[in-house]
């Protein structure tokens, strides 16, 4: 989109079929968004790193440039996480890119605060791509490493003042990462989420020597999150003196971070974090798309670490049982005797024993070495610190009776807690039978329908676009699951969608 920006109206066509379809779907975005449908076409570079250049100019034809942020980490040409400097660019690229975005910003007389984009090949070729006269939404991670209040700076430019910073004072200190936290659910193919939040409670800022962290908001505990605005929430940022801390710092901001009452895209962050290509700075612009292609909900948890939360959950257990005895310090703890507690996790299921002293549970399974566990869980927690054998984990907790669900660094896990006894009765339950939804297109989220590609009667095929649903200003195409004839459309383009509203019906 030629007045877009934020990866809007922007589209890939991979062949002569897709530039029709990816045409008009550029052009009505670019309307929504900016009020102005013209698109322009440019090459494609494949295996690309999306690298900016943040620029300062006043009035008077001074102009200086904070080194680079790279933006690669995206998913649908959105930027997801942004750091500062580019583990990927050398010094020689660097400086060749900074002065090109100043020749620019001088050549057209640009003043304030501005960003220059470009795209940057795997030989670190550079490409100018386009230049954003505004406040970048990263702008946080140069504040961080080049010590410099862009805020600040614009309105001293706005006021007529002369830049004080000259080229020669701009130095690199440290790094730093910034973590868009997104209403999205990584969970449904990071569909938007919206409703009320119940919980908001981001990790404390930071401000020390070694590290800092520091979290730009807008929303609140209590408030709604809405169709009619963009899915970023929050941008969680951490600073240190070198990439590997800045990111160690972010990982245990992402662990402390809770929202509840709308999905977020915290669990996919998390991930990120734990990724090795990302610890090696080794990605591109293709990164979410190649590491997780087929998104996150089908990612397991290692035995490993199955083993552990689930050791966990049974700790919670007991601690339970002790609570609902109104209990402290059993006696019986201090004697060695071991609790047995069956937990199950999907086809998995771990037999533990378990013994309770002061603060410490000793956990013991059959073929496997003992676990030594300290938590520091009471009733209504929501957030337990726990040392596994010295390894300190932060996991999220919902309890619903003995069933416990346990979040973790993406995963999920829940982990139904039972006595021997208890367990022996479970072959007697019958599971639950699945809902059938292929005779019906639900819609997936809240949303405008924008656009109806079929009628009744209409045989389709898989994989056919049936419609398409806008939410916080991202268009979504909704594809049939087999093939059919559409017997009933229930809804007319223009109205409001709620979650598992049936748009459509198959005979």
């Amino acid at each position: 989109a030629s007045a877009g920006g934020g990866g809007k109206g922007m589209r890939i066509a991979q062949d002569v079929e897709e530039v029709s379809q990816a045409f008009i779907s550029s052009q009505s975005e670019a309307e929504k968004s900016f009020g102005d449908k013209r698109v322009f076409i440019e090459k494609f570079i494949s295996k690309p790193r999306h690298i900016e250049i943040q620029v300062l100019g006043d009035k008077y034809g001074n102009y200086v440039h904070f080194g680079e942020r790279e933006c690669s980490i995206q998913r649908r040409n959105q930027k997801v996480i942004e750091e500062a400097p580019s583990p990927f660019l050398k010094e020689k690229t660097r400086s060749e890119m900074g002065k090109q975005a100043i020749l620019l910003a001088r050549a057209v007389k640009y003043f304030s605060a501005g960003t220059v984009e470009f795209i940057v090949d795997d030989r670190q070729k550079f490409y100018f791509l386009e230049m954003n006269t505004r406040l970048q939404v990263e702008h946080p991670v140069t504040e961080l490493v080049y010590g410099v209040d862009i805020v600040e700076e614009m309105i001293r430019i706005a006021g007529g003042e002369k830049l004080t910073i000259k080229q020669s004072d701009v130095k690199i200190k440290g790094w730093a990462l910034e973590s868009r936290v997104y209403a999205e659910d990584p969970y449904r193919n990071f569909l938007p989420s919206t409703g009320r939040i119940t919980k908001y409670r981001p990790p404390e800022n930071l401000v020390s020597q070694n590290h800092i962290v520091r979290n730009d908001t807008g929303v609140y505990e209590g408030g709604d999150i809405s169709i009619h605005y963009d899915p970023m929430i929050a941008k969680l940022c951490t600073w240190a003196k070198n990439r590997k801390d800045a990111v160690l710092s972010m990982r245990k901001a992402l662990d402390e971070f809770e929202i509840e009452g709308i999905e977020s895209n915290l669990p996919f962050l998390s991930l990120v974090m734990d990724n090795n290509k990302f610890w090696e700075g080794n990605f591109t612009t293709a990164f979410i798309e190649e590491e997780y292609s087929d998104g996150i909900e089908n990612l397991e948890p290692s035995e490993d670490l199955q083993l552990k939360l689930s050791a966990v959950a049974a700790c919670i257990s007991l601690l339970m049982k002790y609570r609902e005895k109104l209990i402290i310090y059993d006696p019986i703890e201090d004697k060695g005797f071991f609790e047995h507690r069956i937990v199950i996790q999907g086809k998995s299921r771990f037999h533990f024993e378990i013994c309770k002293s002061g603060k410490e549970f000793v956990v013991r399974i059959k073929k496997k070495d003992n676990f030594v566990i300290e938590i520091d869980w009471v009733p209504g927690k929501t957030l337990i610190n726990a040392k596994i054998n010295g390894e300190e984990l932060i996991i999220k907790l919902k309890i619903n009776e003995r069933h416990l669900l346990l979040a973790y660094r993406g995963f999920d896990v829940e982990a139904n807690v039972y006595s021997v006894k208890e367990s022996e009765f479970l072959k007697f339950m019958k599971p639950k039978a699945e809902k059938d939804n292929l005779n019906a297109l639900m819609c997936p989220m809240p949303g405008l329908l924008i656009a109806i590609n079929v009628k009744a009667g209409e045989k389709v095929v898989s994989g056919q676009v049936l419609c398409t649903v806008e939410a916080m200003k991202m268009e979504n195409t909704l594809h049939a699951k087999q093939n059919g004839t559409v017997k009933l459309v229930n809804f007319n383009e223009g109205d409001i969608l709620a979650v598992d509203d049936i748009i459509i019906e198959f005979a």
